[in-house]
């Protein structure tokens, strides 16, 4: 919280405008997320990980955010929106390559289990937050296929 506090006030002497509206929103939702969670305590009890399962949200959001006003031909926003995420993503942990994640896949697709939601279960408790929930879906359909 505090490199993302340091980050702003940089930010905002720089007079960089994109880059203090991403951190301001995040960091809003980094408190707003912790005080649901701890309370009144949240300023001791806040950790990396909370701060990280944030970003992770905002950066999903910002996404699909993209994605919808591509769809309505909203490139001014769209333009915004990938500025921003530009910025979350630097706070957000690196994510496993295609190839890592099929590799750490594939002993999960030839287990034999037939129902895709366990094999989804098994695979997202190995991947650990390390990829996206839709490319670990996507890819071990696509093991499945082969196998």
């Amino acid at each position: 919280m505090q490199e993302l506090q340091s980050d702003l006030n940089t930010s905002l002497k720089a007079g960089n405008a994109v880059r203090v509206e991403a951190l301001r929103f995040l960091i809003a939702g980094v408190r707003n997320s912790v005080t649901a969670k701890y309370g009144a305590e949240w300023e001791t009890k806040l950790t990396d990980a909370d701060v990280v399962d944030v970003v992770k949200k905002q950066v999903k959001t910002h996404r699909e955010s993209i994605e919808a006003f591509e769809q309505a031909g909203r490139q001014e926003l769209v333009g915004r929106e990938r500025a921003q995420l530009s910025v979350l993503e630097e706070f957000a942990p690196k994510e496993l390559s295609d190839d890592d994640l099929k590799k750490l896949l594939a002993p999960i697709a030839a287990s034999g289990e037939s129902n895709f939601g366990l094999l989804m279960k098994t695979a997202m408790a190995a991947v650990a937050g390390q990829a996206d929930g839709g490319r670990v879906s996507t890819i071990l359909r696509e093991l499945l296929k082969k196998s």
